[in-house]
């Protein structure tokens, strides 16, 4: 009887991987069904903004912020880039009362849709909302001794962000970093690679090697990195 031949490498590598990709969309389905239900506000800004185009940080690191805020009894908070508010909010909803947040984004279309939802939210009192270029506002900004910076904004300019925040943190509080893989971040450098690509490499480096934290980066979402200050 004749024997089939074995597959070839190439196509048992490929099933690997598509088994491999068939694991993780059901573990994200499942994780997805067993978490509770998200606040009604912050579902309707995810439909909001995808009607509109515009990126939102994932589902899965609104979740980290907010579990991190309430680990931390985190009331002074920093956010660079604001966007529609989506991940404004996750941190807003965890603070504990008088908490406040600073959210800076220069995109003032965007931000007046940020506006309008944490008016809706209950929590608009909380937050301050600078149109203002982080680069100007931060040397001379005013509050230190933060418990969380969190930044999701232009990616060439994260080293300098990174180099103007750190000293604002308290000790031990923390940064968080999203779109850590941003891209083709992961694979080999490639002259095709955009600018943002070379931004987030040269950044990777820089906060894991900061002597002032202890840093890692997690495969969430697009790669969110977290550190936390140490000296």
């Amino acid at each position: 009887m004749a024997c089939g031949l074995p597959p070839e490498p190439a196509k048992r590598a490929d099933s690997a991987q598509s088994a491999k990709r068939r694991e993780v969309a059901d573990a994200i389905t499942y994780l997805e069904n067993v978490h509770p239900p998200i606040h009604a506000l912050l579902l309707e800004l995810e439909q909001h903004a995808r009607k509109d185009g515009v990126p939102l940080v994932s589902r899965d690191t609104g979740r980290l912020l907010s579990t991190l805020v309430h680990a931390m009894q985190a009331n002074r908070i920093l956010e660079i880039g604001t966007g529609y508010g989506y991940a404004t909010l996750w941190m807003a909803f965890a603070q504990p009362p008088m908490g406040k947040i600073w959210t800076l984004d220069t995109d003032v279309e965007r931000t007046e849709v940020a506006l309008s939802y944490f008016q809706r939210s209950g929590e608009g009192d909380y937050i301050t909302l600078f149109n203002q270029s982080a680069l100007e506002l931060l040397p001379n900004f005013g509050h230190r001794n933060l418990d969380i910076v969190f930044l999701d904004a232009r990616k060439p300019e994260y080293i300098d962000y990174l180099d103007l925040v750190v000293p604002m943190l308290k000790r031990s509080g923390l940064i968080v970093v999203d779109d850590c893989l941003l891209g083709n971040v992961a694979e080999a450098p490639a002259k095709s690679d955009s600018e943002d690509e070379r931004a987030i490499r040269a950044f990777n480096e820089r906060f894991l090697s900061h002597p002032d934290l202890d840093a890692t980066i997690l495969a969430l979402g697009n790669g969110i990195g977290i550190g936390a200050r140490i000296r």
